[in-house]
């Protein structure tokens, strides 16, 4: 932290954030990138991103991650490994307290992203990358013909179960109730789908070596069965990390940062970019983009 005052501080080093900072640095401004872990965000936690444009073969997500914080460095960013323990946005000055001291900035961009809802099993975290995953449109590909367990019951179990039943060899959609929660968009493409339904029913064990073999379900009566698989995908929302804006951004029902494509949000010199905001698609792409987006308003309001 080398300077009083930064033009521009950034809050998560995701691909929003170092986007946003890239931009920023290049147009001249002074920019820091506050980072609590490393530089890539949730894509860091993904082994091979596929979907992200310009890498034909994929690019490890941590390896991404480290590109982009180089890449926005080399134009004079700025980057500190601290945690962000509170935040002053509504002053002109902004004031961000962290681990290693206080920062001031004249704009913030607010980039901590969401993370995937775990389905809460103890031999989860381990097996993240190994046959666990949250996100079908990111990680599907690597089970093509393979069989998969779908968890959930909303709108994102829905379309990830539809998307995963065009390239799997067979999916299983696991649903705590009788009846799905998704609009009904979804609900007449699953009924002509191959997608097999587990109703009344729980995932209480995942069943692995070095990857994932298997899950064991447990309906309402205490009836358990084994289920081979290949892959678990768990559709049962994200939880965003807002809990140091809150009471100063506006936030929707669902705790993200109401900021629209703009990604201004209710506080001048305040963005907020990638999976934070509120916003119809998360993917690393759509994170960069509003990184861009957010450095042209973020100049303007500057000026």
């Amino acid at each position: 932290m080398k300077r009083d005052i930064y033009d521009v501080a950034v809050i998560g080093g995701g691909p929003g954030g170092y986007t946003a900072a890239l931009y920023c640095a290049r147009s001249g401004l002074s920019v820091l990138v506050l980072e609590k872990m490393s530089p890539g965000g949730q894509m860091a936690t993904t082994s091979v991103v596929d979907n992200y444009p310009g890498f034909e073969e994929g690019i490890d997500g941590f390896e991404l991650g480290e590109k982009m914080q180089r890449q926005a460095e080399r134009f004079g960013a700025e980057t500190s490994f601290v945690n962000v323990t509170a935040v002053d946005l509504k002053q002109d000055i902004k004031t961000i307290e962290t681990s290693k001291g206080q920062v001031k900035a004249r704009a913030v961009v607010l980039a901590t992203g969401a993370s995937p809802r775990e389905i809460g099993l103890p031999e989860e975290p381990s097996l993240r990358g190994r046959g666990v995953a949250y996100c079908a449109t990111c990680d599907g590909m690597m089970y093509r013909d393979k069989t998969v367990v779908v968890v959930g019951g909303g709108n994102s179990a829905a379309a990830d179960a539809l998307y995963l039943s065009k390239i799997c060899k067979k999916v299983y959609l696991v649903h705590r109730r009788d009846t799905l929660r998704a609009s009904k968009v979804y609900l007449e493409p699953l009924k002509n789908s191959s997608v097999e339904f587990i109703w009344n029913s729980q995932v209480k064990e995942i069943l692995h070596e070095k990857k994932v073999t298997g899950v064991v379900v447990e309906d309402k009566k205490g009836h358990r069965k084994e289920i081979p698989c290949d892959g678990v995908f768990a559709a049962i929302g994200r939880i965003p990390d807002t809990k140091l804006f809150t009471g100063q951004t506006e936030l929707d029902s669902q705790g993200y940062i109401l900021a629209d494509e703009t990604t201004r949000t209710n506080l001048p010199g305040v963005f907020a970019v990638g999976d934070v905001r509120t916003k119809p698609l998360r993917q690393v792409v759509t994170a960069a983009s509003d990184g861009a987006v957010a450095s042209h308003f973020i100049e303007e309001y500057l000026a």
